[in-house]
């Protein structure tokens, strides 16, 4: 007997050290493909967990009592790490306590658990992908509620029976046919003798599987409903897996034929020899005193006049008598209408399960394999079923390969052409427009982006991508304000607009450029602005790496400061590797150079000390290839020393400081980079108990960075000064520098360091009893520090807690 469903909150728990971050990240995204991502415990969707105060106390219970399975991932100094040492004793606690069954110990580099005395058997992680690692905790997950080791790992098969139905009928022979059970509960009422309506219209984009929705919902009519069921279709060619087949032969392709067509399945010959007008009348005369279901498929293909007509035919249907329409875009209204869209995920692995017990190479695949396929073609049963069907066919071994012959199969054998080309003919030119400007667009966009690079006015844009969301082939948001294609559209428009397409993407390329370098650089003020457009700029980047590397090095240099302080981070690391990559092919140097040096300074804010150190050595690689200035070597061996101070080599990180200092100060004895070295000395001259040589270079470094104006490092100092005060449980004081630094990062607008001010205001003001007015500064400082990833939430959250947030 199978165990019961688990009731707690979650099936999986993560414990990890920050270095091991992304390849947990990969297990922990998998997993939560299946389960849901609220029932994987990693730090990064659960933060919050770790808010309390004493945590000693809560990490036992959140693991042992909310957690099926706890996994801990251990590597070098694991269990020496503040947050992993807390955690390692809650789950050494519970081994202890004969729970052994709900840990899972996995390591790299065969390093051990404290306490564990070599005894335990470890997961090995050192050459295994995320994937294998998933594999092993879903077979011991299986073990430990009692199922077989391969529950979880094992594609399940599923066997569709043929539908059948007792009532006289010319339906077509439908494939196996999983989910839709909501649409068919729809049309079902709609079918029913006391529903008024008329019958039902299945709308939506190409391969979505609207004949296969109607057909089933025809073979499920009731026998005690309807006597007769008639299928007619419109449908000219059909894909399958071996490509596009001509149908033109034997089905009709027109309104007149389509009457004929009922004439004849009702018997009635004799109303094909009347006027052509006059047939309409004589079909509902011979439908009259009858109980038949009508199923009339793929009534695009009709020209405007002819669906007004059928659908006037349909909506004066005698008592008794329904219909199932089916159309890629609305023909009326009256109707029990139904959009149809994705395959849901169990629907889609039940198809696959079906089509591996006849595809040997498919059935080799696994489910975390088949969930990529179903997001990668949007749930699309044609394209499910086309993709998983090229298994074993040709060079087409794997799901990937079967993806990449997808995106460039060629005539004859194109599911895209199959399912958007008719569409695209009948574009009108601001249609188009609206749709390859939403090519460059992942995210819903507004209107007045999507107009900017479309060429045309905010009103005609906005018509334009409503009558593509009637076409189901953009998705709207719920306020009808913004936008985004449906998968798989932008692929076929880059193949059949590619010109169209290159127009659009050379007016994004140029607005974003122009928006960048008016708002970009060291323009504080114009952050906002830059901020505000940045949904529309962001996909130029991808434009700007393919193009000039001049130009590219130019967009990097004017928005380095933007990005940094804006806490757009991510954006910043990826840019600014792929930009040096085309500097070193362009054998740019000086700027290689600079895109290593700001990768590196954007590991030192996320405390990724191995991160910084690799920047250095590539900074330093570069400067050897080419001129060295003494700006450029300080700069380098700056960024070497915050590496050795995040490693805690504190004496390492001094000494490099001070020889950064002297190369600035042979240059100018008073700048930016003077004042913020003296920063950085102090901060390494704190860390390493010299409090007073600390408390001399932070006052230098402030009076440096007023006498020169220079906001940014001002705020900076303070920000630490702040921390010398909260260590000294001086909690007026650091109130009073707090809110001085936190309006001067405001100024500038600085994310981590309005962030980082906010929490150390709120520490001092908890202190003194004020957690009323602290609450509003702790729960900002969590919102940023969160949306930055940055490594001191924890501690934001532990404040939060405190003021009752």
């Amino acid at each position: 007997m199978d165990s019961p469903v688990s009731t707690k909150r979650f099936r999986i728990a993560f414990s990890f050290a920050g270095e091991k971050r992304d390849f947990v990240k990969q297990a922990a995204d998998l997993l939560a493909v299946r389960f849901g991502q609220g029932k994987i415990l990693y730090d990064k969707y659960h933060e919050a967990e770790f808010a309390n105060a004493d945590l000693a106390f809560d990490l036992p219970s959140l693991y042992k009592d909310a957690s099926d399975l706890i996994i801990a991932v251990f590597c070098a100094d694991y269990d020496k790490k503040e947050w992993c040492g807390l955690e390692w004793r809650a789950i050494f606690s519970i081994i202890k306590e004969g729970g052994s069954r709900q840990i899972m110990l996995s390591r790299f580099e065969h390093v051990d658990g404290k306490g564990l005395h070599g005894l335990a058997g470890f997961i090995e992680l050192d050459h295994k992908t995320p994937d294998a690692f998933v594999a092993l905790i879903l077979e011991r997950l299986a073990l430990n509620e009692g199922h077989p080791k391969d529950h979880y790992t094992k594609p399940a098969v599923v066997v569709a029976s043929a539908p059948r139905t007792s009532i006289p009928h010319n339906l077509p022979r439908l494939q196996p046919f999983f989910g839709r059970e909501d649409e068919l509960r729809k049309i079902a009422d709609a079918l029913d003798p006391e529903s008024r309506t008329w019958g039902a219209l299945i709308d939506g984009p190409g391969g979505m599987g609207k004949t296969s929705l109607a057909v089933r919902a025809a073979y499920e009519a009731p026998p005690d409903v309807f006597d007769k069921i008639v299928f007619i279709s419109l449908k000219s060619r059909e894909l399958d897996d071996d490509g596009l087949r001509d149908l033109s032969g034997f089905l009709i392709s027109g309104l007149v034929e389509l009457f004929g067509e009922l004439a004849r399945e009702l018997g009635r010959d004799d109303i094909v020899k009347v006027a052509e007008d006059q047939r309409p009348r004589l079909l509902l005369d011979a439908l009259r005193g009858t109980r038949t279901l009508l199923v009339l498929d793929n009534l695009e293909s009709l020209l405007k006049p002819e669906r007004d007509i059928l659908f006037t035919f349909v909506k004066k249907l005698p008592a008794g008598c329904k219909a199932i329409l089916t159309s890629r875009g609305r023909i009326g209204s009256g109707a029990e209408e139904l959009i149809l869209e994705k395959l849901d995920e169990q629907a889609a692995l039940d198809t696959l399960a079906e089509l591996a017990t006849h595809n040997p190479h498919l059935a080799r695949t696994s489910e975390a394999e088949r969930l990529v396929l179903y997001r990668e073609t949007s749930g699309k049963p044609l394209l499910l079923r086309w993709t998983a069907g090229q298994l074993g066919r040709g060079h087409c071994l794997t799901f990937t390969d079967a993806l990449d012959f997808l995106r460039s199969c060629p005539p004859g054998n194109d599911p895209l052409e199959f399912i958007f080309g008719d569409l695209v003919d009948d574009f009108s030119e601001g249609e188009t427009k609206a749709l390859c400007a939403l090519t460059y667009y992942t995210l819903p966009t507004k209107v007045e982006h999507v107009a900017a690079i479309a060429g045309l006015s905010e009103p005609d844009t906005d018509c334009a991508l409503r009558s593509l969301v009637n076409r189901s082939l953009a998705v709207p948001n719920d306020e009808l304000t913004a936008f985004t294609l449906v998968p798989m559209v932008a692929e076929f428009l880059r193949r059949k607009k590619p010109e169209m397409v290159a127009e659009t993407g050379e007016r994004l390329e140029q607005r974003a450029y122009a928006l960048i370098i008016e708002n970009g650089y060291q323009s504080y003020d114009r952050f906002p602005t830059l901020e505000a457009a940045w949904h529309g700029i962001a996909p130029a980047l991808s434009l700007f790496l393919v193009g000039d590397n001049h130009r590219l090095q130019t967009v990097c240099d004017a928005l380095t400061t933007f990005l940094e302080f804006q806490g757009h981070w991510d954006e910043r690391l990826a840019l600014g590797e792929k930009a040096e990559a085309r500097a070193v092919a362009a054998t740019d140097h000086v700027s290689a150079f600079w895109r290593a040096n700001h990768a590196g300074f954007i590991h030192a804010l996320r405390q990724q000390a191995d991160d910084v150190l690799a920047c250095a050595n590539r900074a330093a690689a570069y400067l050897d290839a080419t001129r060295i200035s003494a700006l450029e070597r300080a700069s380098t061996i700056r960024l070497r020393g915050i590496g050795h101070q995040l490693m805690r080599d504190y004496p390492e990180a001094i000494v490099a400081y001070q020889e950064t200092l002297a190369l600035l100060r042979s240059i100018n004895s008073e700048t930016i980079d003077v004042a913020m070295v003296l920063n950085d000395l102090a901060n390494a001259e704190y860390y390493s108990g010299d409090y007073d040589s600390a408390e001399a270079h932070y006052q230098e470094a402030w009076h440096m960075a007023r006498a020169i104006d220079y906001i940014e490092g001002e705020a900076y100092v303070r920000c630490n000064q702040i921390s010398f005060a909260l260590d000294r449980k001086d909690w007026p004081t650091a109130e009073t520098l707090a809110r001085e630094a936190l309006s001067l990062s405001e100024t500038i607008h600085r994310q981590d360091l309005i962030a980082c001010n906010n929490h150390r205001l709120a520490h001092a003001l908890v202190r003194q009893g004020k957690a009323t007015e602290a609450l509003s500064h702790a729960r900002r400082a969590v919102d940023i520090l969160t949306r930055l990833g940055h490594p001191d939430v924890a501690a934001a959250q532990s404040i939060l807690s405190e003021c009752g947030g």
